[in-house]
């Protein structure tokens, strides 16, 4: 296997969980690098490749993206023992980085050029201020 490590989705955030509980707000209480339990799920009435993703303190923040979801079990299935660790908010629900016979680490995050927040905005080379008469 070349690779031993992915970013997952986790998706369904905003189904409530049977107990009533609300997905969105254990997401927000996830920090970064903090367990993940990753429970297959093969009598799920929807989809019999569901893989449940649980936070540290033992609530369902969703399952693994339908697409993922087939290649992990096909893994797990092939004895590879896969480990999960909650990477980061997103707008779906949130991203598990997975270790696939390794401890997962976080990827290191890549900022671009236009992503820095400037405090003083740059003006136009050609921008001048109207003029202002003084009150008299």
């Amino acid at each position: 296997m070349a690779w031993s490590q992915l970013s997952v989705k986790i998706v369904g955030a905003n189904h409530p969980n049977a107990d009533g509980g609300n997905r969105r707000s254990e997401i927000a209480f996830c920090d970064a690098g903090e367990p993940v339990e990753l429970r297959p799920e093969p009598k799920n009435p929807h989809d019999e490749h569901a893989i449940a993703a649980y936070s540290a303190r033992g609530f369902q923040i969703g399952y693994v993206a339908s697409d993922r979801a087939v290649l992990l079990k096909g893994l797990m299935r092939d004895g590879h023992v896969i480990t999960a660790i909650f990477q980061d908010v997103a707008t779906w629900g949130a991203i598990a980085r997975i270790g696939i016979d390794c401890v997962p680490v976080l990827p290191t995050p890549t900022v671009s050029e236009d992503s820095y927040d400037d405090p003083l905005p740059t003006s136009e080379p050609d921008f001048w201020p109207d003029y202002i008469p003084p009150n008299d």
